[in-house]
């Protein structure tokens, strides 16, 4: 992680905050209702790491396609392609309930991870990103199971 820009490891451990609070919340009913009663309900348990689980695929969508940009010809075109697939994946795998909503989710950003690999592998990702793609994917991955396995 030392060579991850100080500013892009923040920004991530930042964006973690949403699932570890949804987590904590589903774990402690105490903290679910203040935070129902101070945020209002979709802002604990799983509804808040539903809503913005979907989000932050659709955003990697969009960081995808950005390193998809960095080549040409055909290697572009499938990069394009795949940049795509997190979104579309949030956009029609996120309904039918919570745990499906969660174990769907989970299985998006375990696929996430598969395409920062490939995009890595070809060179268009910076050389920090698998190991801060790896340490934020694993939290995430496991707050989601949180609210799909307990």
């Amino acid at each position: 992680m030392r060579n991850v820009p100080t500013t892009a490891l923040l920004l991530g451990l930042a964006g973690l905050i949403p699932f570890v609070w949804g987590a904590l919340t589903y774990l402690n009913p105490g903290l679910a209702n203040w935070g129902a009663s101070a945020l209002g309900p979709r802002f604990v348990g799983p509804y808040i790491q539903l809503a913005y689980g979907a989000v932050i695929l659709s955003f990697m969508s969009g960081v995808l396609w950005g390193f998809a940009s960095k080549t040409s010809g055909a290697r572009a075109a499938i990069g394009y392609i795949l940049s795509v697939i997190p979104a579309l994946w949030a956009f029609f795998m996120t309904g039918g309930g919570p745990v499906s909503a969660g174990t769907n989710l989970i299985f998006g950003f375990a696929g996430l991870l598969l395409l920062d690999m490939a995009f890595a592998s070809w060179g268009l990702a910076p050389r920090w990103w698998m190991p801060l793609r790896l340490l934020l994917t694993a939290v995430v991955i496991a707050c989601l199971a949180v609210g799909v396995f307990l």
